[in-house]
């Protein structure tokens, strides 16, 4: 039997061969109510239900019932039930169409949620003994076992008794019917010799009539007083049952408590864990955008102060660059807004080559200190746009924070020098291709002559 408790209470009944006898629901029903119904079907011998944890109510009416109790080993999901309802009324479908009799009624429907969830736990419960059922059903016809004894051996498998054990006992059972009372006394019948009956009655010794009435009297006086004590020991042994019934009953409702309690406590530990991981987050972003902030205001006082030497004209800024690379370009560039007219330091010069020179050419700087030698093709980029190389040993620079401060007649009379030693090279290489012109034609002159 499946049972489902609440204020609807559904009922789903089958008997020991998993035929569905009675599926039914009723609102604000009395438990004695339930137990008639049921109880018209005849012995429950499994009150089944489809969560882990039996309902108070379900262990009430298998003890009334004296029945065992069947719970999953963890609560049955919704889609999980309608799923194995639906496959079992289709089962049953097709084996009534398979028996092709009159005398089966169609298959019954649950015709809600609480029918269907009792005869969910209802066929869970006999599914679970089901493969045991089946194999008594072939014993017992191998045994030739009567139909209406069979159950009594499913019975007793239910309750844990083993099948052969259960079979046998069944069969003791038959056996002590179908022999013949053989007893010598009182309406005993004996055979004679052509083949009629006679009753013989032995008669007590005479004189021995009031010892077996003493004996008598003294063993009902004795049997009085043991009933007695059973009964006094029966109502003792009933006090205790039904103290320990209210301490069982208290001890449930203080597991039902501390698991709400439980249940609560993991919430609350959730929201906190939840709560604990937002606040940690925003910490993240708040400190992220003050490091970013305090950054950018770094930033913006260092522009301020750039802007401020160059609006005095005393004193030149230097804009820094990491490396001689586009990457190192492309962020100082963004950080510290290069434009032309611009000092620039190159803090290492190593890896450039005429394309990235190419990059502060573009930009217009005004010229660009160093730290250590240049590659040939870089250099040779920079001087053909008249953009001057400085060596950092030739003048007094000053950091300041991020960047670095020049002397703007410092700068002036460097950039100067510069721009005279490539005047004097370039003369030095105009001159030098001129007398290269002349050698070449006074040797063409002479190579002319000669051949005349």
């Amino acid at each position: 039997m499946g049972l489902d408790p609440g204020m609807t209470v559904g009922v789903a009944i089958l008997d020991l061969s998993g035929e569905i006898i009675s599926v039914n629901s009723c609102k604000e029903v009395s438990r004695s109510e339930i137990i008639k119904h049921i109880i018209s079907f005849g012995k429950t011998v499994l009150v089944a239900t489809d969560v882990h944890q039996p309902p108070r109510m379900v262990k009430k009416m298998a003890a009334t019932l004296n029945s065992k109790i069947y719970a999953p080993y963890r609560d049955l999901a919704v889609n999980a039930k309608n799923e194995m309802v639906d496959i079992y009324l289709h089962q049953q479908d097709n084996l009534h169409l398979t028996r092709r009799s009159r005398d089966f009624e169609p298959v019954l429907i649950p015709k809600n949620a609480h029918e269907r969830d009792a005869l969910a736990a209802a066929i869970q419960g006999y599914k679970k003994y089901q493969k045991k059922l089946e194999q008594i059903e072939r014993r017992a016809l191998d045994l030739e076992i009567p139909r209406d004894m069979v159950d009594d051996v499913k019975i007793r498998v239910i309750n844990e008794i083993p099948i052969t054990k259960a079979l046998n006992a069944t069969l003791e059972i038959i056996k002590q019917k179908n022999t013949p009372m053989n007893n010598k006394g009182i309406g005993s019948p004996n055979d004679t010799p052509n083949g009629n009956l006679r009753v013989t009655s032995p008669t007590p010794p005479v004189g021995n009539g009031s010892k077996i009435i003493s004996g008598l009297k003294n063993k009902l006086k004795s049997q009085k007083k043991q009933i007695r004590n059973l009964q006094k020991k029966n109502s003792i042994m009933g006090n205790d049952l039904q103290k320990y019934q209210d301490e069982i009953s208290q001890l449930e409702n203080k597991i039902q408590r501390l698991q709400y309690e439980y249940s609560q406590n993991i919430l609350h530990q959730k929201e906190i864990a939840t709560k604990k991981a937002i606040i940690r987050g925003l910490q993240e972003k708040y400190n992220y955008e003050k490091g970013l902030r305090q950054e950018l205001e770094d930033q913006l006082k260092s522009i301020k102060r750039i802007r401020a030497m160059e609006l005095s004209r005393e004193a030149s800024p230097v804009k820094i660059i990491e490396s001689f690379s586009k990457d190192a370009i492309r962020e100082a560039t963004g950080s510290w807004n290069i434009k032309r007219g611009d000092v620039v330091l190159l803090k290492s010069s190593e890896g450039g080559g005429s394309q990235t020179a190419s990059l502060l050419v573009g930009l217009g700087v005004k010229a660009v200190l160093t730290t250590d030698k240049m590659s040939h093709q870089a250099k040779e980029e920079f001087e053909k746009h008249m953009v001057p190389l400085i060596e950092l040993d030739r003048v007094d620079l000053e950091m300041a924070d991020d960047f670095a401060v020049i002397r703007s007649q410092d700068l002036e009379r460097e950039v100067d020098q510069w721009k005279q030693n490539q005047e004097e090279r370039k003369k030095k290489e105009d001159r030098n291709k001129l007398l290269k012109i002349m050698d070449d034609y006074r040797s063409q002159r002479k190579r002319s002559t000669n051949n005349f």
